[in-house]
């Protein structure tokens, strides 16, 4: 009974997964960080669903269930809420973003802000549906970091939960960079 009742809820959270994604406008964003927790969530609910599976796999499936339904969970929940994204030279970056003194900001790390060439490149920003042209801008300031944090902080429930399990620090980590997005 406990593995059908697990078996339900990996299922669903390797749905949610690849399902999340779809309320955002625009292309569809294959889930980064729910993709592998998806998949092995999908995986694992037909180990743990098959009645004709060995017990050495139903109980290998059951000990490695935790780990792929956070990830699944992770990558539905992350999603869940305003995702924005900015069409970098090589990638799309799905990111979240708040909004202060009338400029819309975005954080990452220093080293993801330079392997995608972000800091003065005109690039192409989807926010809720409407696709223009910004400039993001790299402000390495302590101040800025921690206030595109704590804006994050009040706007995002996944980072207040990720806060609370000790997935996310107290604040922005040291590598950390906010960038302001300019209209072109």
């Amino acid at each position: 009974m406990a593995a059908t009742v697990l078996g339900l809820l990996m299922g669903i959270a390797g749905l949610a997964a690849f399902l999340v994604p779809l309320h955002h406008p625009g292309r569809y964003g294959i889930p980064g960080t729910g993709l592998v927790g998806g998949l092995l969530s999908l995986g694992l609910a037909g180990v743990l669903l098959a009645r004709s599976t060995p017990a050495l796999a139903r109980g290998f499936a059951i000990a490695v269930s935790p780990i792929a339904l956070f990830f699944a969970l992770y990558g539905a929940l992350a999603e869940l809420e305003e995702v924005v994204v900015l069409y970098a030279p090589h990638s799309e970056l799905r990111l979240w973003i708040v909004d202060s003194d009338g400029a819309e900001w975005v954080s990452m790390s220093r080293s993801k802000a330079e392997t995608n060439a972000l800091d003065g490149a005109r690039l192409e920003l989807l926010r809720a549906g409407t696709t223009r042209c910004v400039i993001p801008r790299l402000v390495d300031d302590p101040v800025a970091n921690r206030r595109t944090f704590d804006l994050r902080e009040q706007k995002y429930a996944v980072q207040r939960l990720g806060q609370v399990i000790g997935m996310f620090g107290d604040g922005p980590a040291p590598d950390t960079v906010s960038l302001r997005l300019d209209p072109c």
